[in-house]
């Protein structure tokens, strides 16, 4: 599955005052036909791509499908795939911030909603990046609830993987054949001294957090003190042990040359840069998780030269066929995002309106060099893949084919099941 994605981060900022709306610094909300045309004519048929929280979820049972009616009736009469993201870092005023204890189950709901407005998408991510959104939210204090505390990131981080779980559950109960494609970041701290081998343990271990609740994994023992420690409970653990939905999952991981960290004795951390790389993280997780795997982002800027995302595009791609010619079941790779960005530059802790030149095409939606680059590889690789692929085939339905009989037998097969593996009791996976 070869992709891109429309940016759609909302988080607030100074104090919950100002929201960064990606959507609308990128020209989405003017441009969107435009950009589905771009999309085709790249010949990417899987889009990350996700209605505006904040606007489309009012109030408790209160929705404004407006906008959202419009583009993904457009996506369906395309027969683009969507890789629905529900909610990206940021919540409705109304909600709050993450540290709500009442966001979870409130977004099952919207979930549902959701589903059963559109019951042709097959393919989720509910809550993107949920180690990043607690981390960027309640421990470096720069979104949302801008909390710097170990208690504020525990809670953001057990709201956060709450939220996916529901959502995955309530969404196999109007789809369930649906699939749902997890885009977490996947880091590496490395000790850049004796000293600070321990620290860097840990954040090795910590990094897991939000993907070991979501499958059910008991997280190792000093991570189970740290979150009880931190406000936890047995009962709220239990729940993640208890709701496995892992035989529906695909693991993404999105990969930067931000992604690895270099820690000094104090716990402090910096940026490294790339040591290790894609494959080698990537299969850290994938011995973890044992779950296909879809490299679903990674970008970095055009660069003074003009080829820096052509190069850098085509070493994540040797990166994701090394981890398959090892016998990873590797399903999908992203280029994120469709166009450039703006402020990233400062993790949207600024408004600056800085363009930041990191997409597929430029904000007046002019096709970039690694555009280019992207659309020849898709070109070249899309017919040789699925022939040599250990991982034959994601049983994906296009929304052409959402009432085939094919189809309907799929869904009315996969219901069977589904309810099946419910009643059996289930085990953490290192049980």
């Amino acid at each position: 599955m070869f992709a891109t994605g429309i940016e759609n981060s909302i988080p607030t900022i100074q104090g919950g005052k100002v929201r960064v709306d990606e959507m609308e610094s990128c020209g989405h909300y003017k441009h969107w036909k435009t950009d589905f045309d771009i999309c085709e004519d790249l010949g990417i048929r899987y889009l990350r791509y996700g209605p505006p929280l904040h606007t489309s979820w009012l109030g408790p049972g209160k929705y404004d499908w407006s906008f959202a009616d419009m583009t993904f009736g457009e996506i369906r009469k395309r027969d683009i795939v969507p890789i629905v993201d529900l909610c990206h870092f940021g919540l409705p005023d109304w909600l709050g911030n993450f540290q709500n204890p009442d966001f979870p189950k409130l977004f099952q709901v919207y979930a549902r909603a959701f589903a059963e407005r559109f019951p042709w998408v097959q393919l989720y991510t509910p809550v993107n990046e949920m180690f990043i959104c607690a981390t960027f939210s309640a421990r470096y204090g720069w979104w949302n609830e801008q909390l710097s505390t170990d208690l504020g990131f525990v809670t953001a981080l057990k709201h956060l993987v709450k939220a996916n779980v529901l959502a995955m559950q309530t969404i196999l109960e109007v789809r369930p054949d649906a699939i749902f494609i997890q885009s977490e970041s996947s880091e590496y701290f490395h000790a850049e001294n004796p000293a600070a081998i321990k620290p860097a343990e840990i954040m090795n271990s910590a990094r897991f957090l939000s993907l070991d609740l979501n499958y059910g994994r008991r997280v190792d023992s000093e991570m189970y003190e740290y979150l009880t420690d931190n406000g936890m409970t047995r009962d709220e653990y239990h729940f993640f042990l208890d709701h496995r939905l892992k035989a529906h999952c695909i693991l993404g991981n999105d990969y930067y040359v931000t992604n690895e960290h270099r820690v000094s004795a104090d716990g402090s951390t910096r940026a490294s840069g790339e040591i290790f790389g894609y494959a080698v993280i990537t299969r850290q997780y994938y011995d973890r998780y044992h779950l296909p795997v879809m490299h679903t982002e990674t970008n970095i800027i055009e660069g003074p030269h003009g080829d820096e995302a052509v190069n850098w595009l085509w070493k994540e791609w040797a990166n994701v066929l090394r981890v398959r010619n090892d016998g990873v079941p590797i399903v999908g790779f992203t280029w994120y995002s469709l166009t450039d960005q703006v402020d990233w530059d400062s993790a949207l802790r600024e408004q600056n309106n800085r363009v930041n030149p990191l997409g597929l095409y430029d904000l007046d939606r002019n096709i970039r060099p690694v555009g280019r680059c992207y659309q020849e590889l898709i070109s070249s690789w899309k017919t040789v893949l699925p022939t040599q692929s250990i991982c034959l085939a994601v049983p994906v339905v296009p929304p052409s084919e959402y009432e085939a009989v094919s189809a309907m037998r799929q869904r009315f097969e996969q219901s069977g099941m589904n309810q099946r593996l419910s009643a059996e009791p289930s085990a953490p996976d290192n049980a």
